[in-house]
């Protein structure tokens, strides 16, 4: 996980601006780049559908008379297989489509509920100081020391009845986990805003002029603290996306027969296919890395726009 403080922008001291800057932020070369990458992974997600049914191939359906040879390898890329088959005599351009919209589904939702419980937690902690503070920053230190995959693997052990099958939704139960560990980091980051700007002169101007602490919260200091935590939701959201990658790798987030990117790999890994297909593993691979570098080039590219010291 990358550290918040490496993205928390010095606090303003007048309300941030806002005109123009949809212009400002396309003006921008890092977030032009960045989102047209993201753009590409969207439409791949909500294409993917429509590449089905051109095909004629589901991303479970499997097609073993035709996808595999006579000797059960995996086809190459061809016009019925843009991308080649896997194994099973699966498509794999169809199956890495359906796990763009797996991987998008799980880390968006989860960035966001960590974004906003974190934040919360942050703007009471950084705002009230004291007791207050010292408690919510013992419990982030508690929830930071948990390695992930040890206590994610736990978690989701739970998650499996006696006969083997899932009590609750994967996609959830994941959604849930990666939220539970990525909420420290919006919340560490938060809190330190909040310290270094409650102090400020036009805080201490709208206290003085009798504001409520609500009002001090929500029309004074989170406007400031928005930029850098948007810019921190998008840092966060491929290390989410590889988050549930990592899981479904491990067999324990998304299961097959879905298409996972992450379940795809390890699929690709487990069978040794991919030296005789190799867009078996590169397939959802690339997809992968595109989508994690399309979302890292917005962030750095937001970071350069939304430093206040630039406005």
């Amino acid at each position: 996980m990358s550290d918040p403080a490496l993205f928390a922008a010095p606090p303003l001291q007048a309300p941030v601006i806002r005109t123009g800057l949809a212009r400002i932020l396309w003006r921008e070369p890092s977030v032009r780049i960045g989102s047209v990458l993201v753009f590409l992974v969207l439409l791949a997600a909500l294409g993917a559908p429509w590449v089905s049914a051109w095909l004629g191939h589901g991303p479970t359906q499997q097609f073993r008379d035709v996808a595999l040879s006579e000797t059960g390898l995996p086809v190459g890329p061809s016009a019925a297989f843009p991308l080649g088959a896997d194994d099973n005599g699966r498509d794999v351009l169809v199956r890495t489509l359906y796990g763009a919209r797996i991987s998008l589904l799980i880390a968006i939702p989860s960035t966001t509920l960590a974004m906003v419980i974190g934040t919360s937690i942050g703007l009471i902690a950084g705002f009230f100081g004291g007791i207050t503070d010292r408690v919510v920053s013992q419990g982030i230190d508690v929830a930071l020391s948990f390695p992930f995959v040890v206590t994610a693997l736990s978690l989701l052990a739970f998650n499996r009845g006696a006969d083997g099958q899932s009590l609750i939704n994967p996609m959830l139960v994941v959604i849930i986990v990666i939220s539970f560990f990525s909420w420290t980091y919006f919340a560490r980051l938060t809190r330190g805003l909040v310290l270094s700007m409650r102090h400020l002169p036009f805080i201490e101007a709208a206290a003085v002029a009798g504001a409520s602490r609500r009002r001090i919260v929500f029309r004074e200091i989170l406007p400031n603290v928005a930029p850098s935590v948007l810019v921190y939701w998008a840092v966060q959201l491929p290390n989410n996306i590889i988050a549930e990658a990592t899981l479904s790798f491990l067999g324990v987030g998304v299961q097959a027969p879905a298409a996972s990117w992450g379940n795809m790999i390890a699929d690709a890994q487990r069978s040794s296919m991919y030296q005789v297909q190799p867009w078996f593993l590169l397939g959802p691979s690339i997809a992968l890395f595109i989508t994690v570098v399309g979302f890292n080039t917005i962030s750095s590219g937001l970071r350069n726009v939304l430093d206040p010291q630039r406005l």
